[in-house]
């Protein structure tokens, strides 16, 4: 809850992302640690820390650009 992890449908687990809310340019990096979303027209899962420091909580659901930075070598 308090770290900054994020879920990917394929990604390997310990890939590092950045990402962006497109919305206020804020930008946090993530480790992929979980699977999911699993609906549809979503990309990722932000933990809560994530999302607090992207500063999209109130609103739930937010645009952003994901960049790799680092892939996991964990499927």
């Amino acid at each position: 809850m308090f770290e900054l992890t994020a879920a990917h449908r394929s990604l390997p687990f310990g890939t590092i992302l950045e990402v962006e809310n497109l919305q206020n340019g804020k930008k946090v990096r993530v480790r992929i640690n979980d699977r999911g979303p699993f609906k549809a027209g979503r990309i990722l899962d932000l933990s809560l820390e994530a999302a607090r420091r992207l500063d999209f909580i109130e609103k739930g659901t937010t645009t952003v650009k994901a960049t790799i930075i680092r892939l996991g070598k964990n499927k």
